[in-house]
């Protein structure tokens, strides 16, 4: 498997770099969750245009790709459903049913569990995930609107954030039981786990502000406030494996952190409120969503600005695509 995504992703970069703009004719399509529209836009990257919109359950927030690459999974948080979808044909594969406040998703490292945060009913979902089926191991109560999830790369420890009581809580994976909980600034959002997992990044969208913590030792402490931009919220990785992309919503702008030295190194001006994203294989291009703008919105981080938009739907969050930077 790791053979084979090493040649997908050096095939797909050559092609994107003879393209230009991040896309090709034979580019897998980008996809864009239209929250408040109960659908997917599917993006050819090619022509930069909507090929179609894929019915969901309601307010589809986030998705994530199981661990064969053979669906990527939409979580339809007011629809209480997930929507599998071939991430290379978008066309939908499945729909199941009974999964209660999907608002976030994780798979563990190890593929042993699939997590979900429900952000309005407080809680945290395990799921046993034996490569098809999902089956609900254990329900762990947390405190106000658990938000976004990370998982470290043991599969030991989940991260979440606790939107509405402005915390950050672990929760042990192997006894599925909260080990610590710390404050943290405002409505921390989406949460990131640096690759020896000593640090944690928070995105604080009551704030102007990234927050992080050392979660080495037994407990946890707050070492640092990066000053990004108002409304700091989403987080996705440059690809280097040093520097990480925040999204300012209420800034409409970009930082790329410096994840060794905590500093912002770098900043793209984005309209309509930037909210999740992903990036190009050859990194040099973010795909992000323009929240308040129904807009899919392209930086080129060489230029420094955004050359490309697409007409999405309403509310746009999640934006994925299989041809993507290493994460």
């Amino acid at each position: 498997m790791k053979i084979f995504s090493f040649v997908r992703a050096c095939i797909a970069l050559c092609v994107l770099c003879l393209a230009g703009n991040g896309a090709s004719a034979t580019a897998t399509p980008l996809f864009v969750l239209n929250s408040l529209e109960a659908n997917v836009s599917v993006i050819d990257p090619a022509t930069w245009t909507e090929t179609a919109r894929i019915p969901t359950g309601k307010e589809p927030h986030h998705l994530y790709l199981t661990p064969d690459e053979k669906s990527i999974i939409v979580a339809n948080a007011l629809g209480d459903t997930l929507t599998f979808v071939d991430p290379r044909t978008a066309q939908v594969q499945r729909t199941v049913r009974g999964i209660v406040d999907p608002y976030h998703l994780r798979f563990t490292p190890d593929m042993k569990w699939f997590i979900t945060a429900a952000n309005r009913l407080n809680h945290i979902d395990f799921y046993r995930w034996d490569g098809k089926d999902l089956t609900l191991v254990q329900r762990v109560a947390t405190s106000r609107t658990p938000s976004h999830l990370w998982v470290d790369s043991r599969s030991t420890t989940v991260y979440s954030t606790m939107q509405d009581s402005d915390e950050l809580v672990a929760i042990d994976i192997t006894t599925q039981t909260i080990k610590w909980r710390i404050k943290t600034g405002a409505m921390p959002a989406d949460v990131y786990g640096s690759s020896d997992d000593k640090r944690v990044f928070v995105g604080l969208t009551g704030s102007d502000s990234v927050e992080v913590f050392d979660v080495s030792g037994r407990d946890p402490v707050s070492i640092k406030k990066i000053k990004t931009g108002n409304g700091a919220h989403a987080f996705r990785a440059a690809g280097d494996g040093r520097h990480l992309y925040v999204s300012n919503r209420v800034a409409n702008t970009i930082s790329k952190i410096d994840m060794a030295t905590y500093q912002v190194v770098d900043s793209y001006p984005v309209p309509g409120g930037p909210d999740c994203m992903d990036v190009s294989v050859d990194g040099r291009f973010i795909y992000v969503s323009s929240r308040w703008a129904r807009k899919l919105s392209v930086v080129d981080t060489h230029a420094k600005k955004v050359v490309r938009q697409v007409t999405v739907g309403k509310s746009p969050h999640g934006v994925w695509t299989l041809q993507h930077a290493p994460r």
